[in-house]
């Protein structure tokens, strides 16, 4: 949703009403994540995309049905081969697509809740998306962390999508819950869809050079908030780093430290050393290796450099656990030479490691393109 939030806004300001389409699971080779969404605004606009093209025209006739009788429906796309040639789903792939009618009157919370995305604070969206009851369909509650706004039909229903929601928010991943019609841990009958706007993960290039900014240009595109920082003001600034969404001139262990400290590091925190100087990047690997949880930790050099670091790390007290940590030299091998393709192989690792990729060519693996998808925020 966060890719179409804006028009949804704009229409839901001006007192329109908007059928909105959204995947809320996923199996097999589905082109789009959980969380993705499309819009048929009030002129007829179809803005987003729920599969890149595969189910489009379906799913856009289906929003305007639901604006018209106001009714929400969740509808599976691709449950046979048949059925997904007949809407264009080719991939093979099922999708499980809940869409509703949004106002003002039907969703009178989106305002605080786009206000939330927009600060950088982490909320969550609850959704009844199947329920015994038709009366329940649609029903949803906001959670955030230091409290919720709304409630579901009992306290039990409430307190165990609020304590899931709370635990998805945490690690920035939307995803649909299975309860019974009460909220029953055990039960079946009722699903919950989570929207888990976490801010955005974020992306630590250390090391103000060239394929620094390569890198923080592909972090950007990739949906990261890229910090670059560096103890070198002369290298450090906004003019050479145009992507990135702030320029740190520091030392490097010393504003990871910080940045620890005030609680800005989580385990989705990438972080990329590109300085191949040992008087910046051992104290910086000293820090970045010990920290509790983060997704990534990189470091640029040739093989005599990675063997020189390894030396001075260890001799810093740094376990072989910690250093198994670390992706040194960085990257995948794509056979890279300029910045911007070394930014790629960059990116492809810390991807890789994401969603369990392996890295080999597809061409050369049998069965499913996509792995079990974690989902995460939109």
């Amino acid at each position: 949703m966060r890719d179409v939030l804006d028009e949804l806004m704009a229409w839901w300001e001006a007192g329109e009403t908007v059928g909105v389409g959204t995947v809320v699971a996923t199996f097999q080779s589905a082109p789009r994540p959980a969380g993705a969404s499309m819009l048929v605004g009030p002129d007829e606009t179809a803005v987003g995309s729920v599969s890149g093209g595969c189910v489009e025209g379906a799913v856009y006739e289906l929003a305007q049905s639901v604006v018209a009788s106001g009714a929400p429906v969740l509808e599976r796309y691709g449950v046979s081969d048949d059925d997904a040639f007949a809407v264009g789903l080719t991939c093979g792939g099922i999708l499980d697509v809940w869409v509703e009618k949004v106002s003002r009157e039907t969703f009178p919370e989106l305002r605080e809740v786009a206000d939330d995305i927009a600060a950088g604070r982490p909320v969550a969206l609850a959704t009844v998306i199947e329920h015994p009851d038709p009366a329940r369909l649609g029903t949803r509650v906001v959670v955030r962390p230091d409290g919720d706004s709304g409630a579901l039909w009992s306290d039990r229903a409430t307190d165990a999508v609020h304590d899931d929601a709370l635990g998805l928010l945490a690690s920035g991943h939307n995803a649909t819950l299975t309860y019974g019609p009460d909220g029953e841990r055990r039960g079946e009958g009722m699903r919950v869809f989570v929207w888990a706007f976490a801010p955005k993960p974020r992306l630590l290039v250390f090391g103000a050079i060239d394929f620094a900014a390569a890198v923080a240009r592909v972090g950007s595109f990739l949906g990261y908030d890229v910090t670059v920082c560096d103890a070198r003001p002369v290298f450090a600034t906004a003019s050479r780093f145009p992507d990135a969404d702030r320029v740190v001139v520091d030392w490097p262990h010393r504003y990871l430290r910080a940045e620890l400290e005030a609680g800005a590091i989580d385990g989705r925190t990438v972080i990329t050393v590109l300085t191949h100087d040992p008087k910046f990047d051992v104290p910086l690997l000293e820090e970045a290796l010990r920290l509790p949880e983060v997704a990534y930790v990189g470091a640029m050099g040739s093989r005599r450099t990675h063997d020189d670091r390894m030396a001075r790390l260890r001799e810093a007290g740094l376990t072989d656990d910690e250093l198994d940590r670390l992706s040194s030299p960085i990257g995948l091998d794509l056979g890279a030479r300029t910045p911007e393709e070394t930014a790629i192989s960059i990116a492809a690792e810390f991807i890789a490691g994401r969603w369990g990729g392996s890295g080999e060519r597809l061409r050369e693996r049998a069965g499913r393109i996509h792995g079990d998808q974690v989902p995460i925020a939109r």
